[in-house]
């Protein structure tokens, strides 16, 4: 994991004063080391019989859909309000700059689907469990959420304890 970390940079005061980002961009733009992250995100799951990768915009399409290539599986993309040209499910929730939704086509998953949902980062758990509300609203059940950076301090996986949580790297 210590390949991992060394990739990721802090941007202080992003997006506001006090907040320090985790820039995966670093990570992201190293072939090896992104092929790392990716195994390591799925391997814990290998067995699960999971049947689709969810993953949130925008960092979590880069992940969610890599796994998903790498477990020869479809991605569903949770994203922003009014970006998905189909019927959409709809869940809006706050995190931690404000209020915010996400959507979801109403085809996307339904009954039997089995979900690993993939974020690039679990801060104070507001996205996630609004992702999972999102899934399981369709009818699918949420395996596991599997992040690269946890920032423990925040206490997101509070918010995820009724689901297996999988992170590759941990802040304070």
């Amino acid at each position: 994991m210590n390949r991992l970390k060394a990739k990721i940079r802090d941007i202080p005061d992003f997006p506001k004063p006090g907040i320090v980002f985790k820039d995966i961009t670093p990570l992201v733009k190293d072939p090896a080391t992104l092929r790392l992250a990716v195994h390591q995100l799925l391997h814990p799951f290998l067995g699960e019989n999971i049947t689709a990768v969810a993953g949130m915009e925008a960092r979590g399409f880069i992940f969610g859909a890599l796994v998903a290539w790498e477990l020869g599986l479809g991605f569903v993309p949770l994203r922003k309000p009014g970006k998905l040209p189909h019927e959409v499910q709809t869940v809006a929730y706050d995190p931690e700059y404000g209020s915010a939704a996400l959507e979801v086509h109403i085809d996307a998953l339904g009954r039997g689907d089995r979900v690993l949902l993939i974020d690039d980062l679990l801060a104070t758990g507001g996205t996630a469990k609004a992702s999972c509300e999102l899934i399981e609203n369709l009818g699918a059940e949420v395996v596991a959420c599997a992040f690269v950076v946890e920032l423990d301090s925040l206490k997101g996986r509070d918010h995820l304890a009724k689901y297996q949580v999988h992170s590759l790297l941990h802040y304070s």
